[in-house]
């Protein structure tokens, strides 16, 4: 089954709620208002359901999983505004045509996390769940969200890990600055504090990091050299890294620090266009966009019941 683990698609209720706030994250028509970035022109067609559906059946495609973009940061607002866009994107994202799933996103602003919502979602069809890299830190965050994690894995989910809002930025900054500089250093700070925090609490929970981790597990050497990487050369069969925005160097070198059967494909479509990485064997390509997307989901691979 050809999978893309990454994409977005914006349901037109959820549209609708963002054009209705008055403070950021918020639409004002077309552009997108968020507290770190620059204005963003949307283009509409990004979110034209029916175009999107085209378009992912010619990038021969049989399955599309969809997630709340992180950085808009409605996981982190106040329950009260968060509830009502949580339920319109699972709400409208559910809805969607194949070859479209649905990553399950949760409120982490209330004193507790919300596991009956997960529950809920779940059991509509969502094929996991979805966090941002900012709630997963450290220590302390791994430990906040363990009751979803925990959720999760009892049901046989996987965590999909994606970069959260990122700090205002200095006025001087180029547009790509928060791509390229918050999201990779969330990513990274994520990816070393599941090793530490996260895998020790969830040993068999499935988890599959956006961006290659921000390359995070290239470190491994310096990692050893500071005392850190005992089992250096083991190979985490349940951390998976999806590829969206890396081409064939980055890929390659993940590749070799954590072997071929851990890497998944995925595009952030549409901030970026699917790319299958040159790693000179047609079965790398079967196994980054077929084998082991199916690994990383499980036994129903994003089937809704």
């Amino acid at each position: 089954m050809p999978t893309d683990v990454h994409q977005h698609l914006w349901p037109p209720e959820f549209l609708a709620l963002l054009r209705s706030r008055t403070a950021p994250p918020r639409l004002d028509g077309w552009t997108l208002h968020l507290p770190g970035e620059p204005p963003y022109a949307v283009d509409p067609a990004d979110h034209d359901i029916a175009a999107r559906a085209r378009l992912a059946r010619a990038d021969g495609l049989d399955l599309a999983l969809v997630s709340l973009s992180s950085p808009l940061g409605i996981e982190h607002l106040p329950p009260a505004e968060a509830g009502p866009l949580l339920t319109a994107f699972h709400d409208g994202a559910l809805d969607l045509p194949a070859p479209f799933g649905v990553w399950a996103s949760a409120c982490l602003s209330a004193p507790e996390p919300d596991t009956a919502a997960l529950r809920r979602e779940l059991a509509r069809g969502c094929v996991g769940l979805q966090l941002p890299a900012t709630a997963l830190l450290d220590a302390a965050g791994w430990a906040r969200c363990a009751p979803l994690l925990e959720v999760a894995a009892e049901q046989d989910k996987p965590l999909f890990v994606h970069p959260g809002a990122a700090p205002a930025a200095e006025s001087a900054a180029p547009a790509w600055w928060p791509a390229l500089v918050p999201y990779v250093q969330q990513l990274h700070a994520s990816w070393f504090a599941f090793r530490a925090f996260g895998r020790p609490r969830h040993p068999d929970l499935r988890v599959c990091f956006a961006a290659l981790a921000g390359l995070a597990p290239l470190h491994g050497e310096r990692l050893v050299a500071r005392g850190g990487g005992r089992d250096r050369g083991r190979v985490d069969c349940r951390a998976f890294y999806e590829t969206s925005s890396y081409g064939t160097r980055a890929v390659d070198a993940l590749v070799r620090a954590v072997g071929i059967d851990v890497v998944v494909s995925g595009s952030d479509r549409p901030y970026a266009a699917p790319v299958l990485p040159d790693l000179g064997a047609d079965a790398a390509v079967h196994a980054l966009r077929h084998a082991n997307p199916a690994r990383l989901l499980g036994p129903t691979k994003g089937a809704r019941p």
